[in-house]
């Protein structure tokens, strides 16, 4: 336990470091996104004038067909491109986030490791049976946690697996697509 006010004052200002260091690591994240945000629109808006203004200076329908279809690949592939970019910052922060929870958690286990030796040795007689029960449940917890950071990292894998798979199938799809349109002409 916290005895005296020195280890009070340092435990509550682990206790704020650790709450700062996760805000600031939420709005780094938000900051990313808000920029990812900003650009993607900036640079669709110009694109769209562009392909506007291309499609306005179009002779016949079937060369203003021609440039819509010249132009869905690469919006397509912005698409994507802005979605990878948000799946990164996502699990950037993600992984910085376990990260300090990890820490903290390794931390909190060494306390009460400490407190276990502690009243260990302080316990009554016959109390083994109760200290052995609580260091059992402690790593049985411990245990539990490792266990659920292995597979919630395979889970993130597999995810970002089936995302670049699925990323690439659209894109290959509107190329597909696009090239059969072309082909009709």
């Amino acid at each position: 336990m916290i005895t005296t006010p020195e280890q009070l004052v340092a435990a509550n200002k682990a206790s704020v470091d650790a709450l700062l260091s996760l805000a600031n690591t939420a709005l780094a994240s938000a900051e990313r996104v808000a920029a990812l945000n900003l650009n993607t629109a900036r640079s669709m808006m110009e694109d769209g004038m562009n392909n506007t203004k291309a499609m306005l200076g179009a002779k016949d329908p079937r060369e203003a067909l021609a440039m819509t279809a010249a132009q869905i690949q690469p919006a397509v592939e912005q698409i994507v491109a802005y979605n990878r970019s948000l799946y990164e910052i996502t699990a950037q922060s993600k992984e910085e986030v376990t990260k300090q929870l990890e820490s903290q958690f390794s931390d909190f286990q060494k306390q009460v490791a400490t407190l276990m030796e502690k009243a260990a040795k302080n316990a009554p007689a016959g109390s083994d049976v109760a200290v052995a029960a609580v260091k059992s449940a402690l790593e049985a917890a411990s245990s539990a946690f490792d266990n659920m950071k292995n597979v919630v990292k395979q889970a993130a894998e597999i995810a970002e697996a089936n995302i670049a798979t699925a990323s690439n199938a659209t894109v290959n799809a509107t190329v597909n697509a696009v090239n059969s349109a072309a082909k009709k002409k």
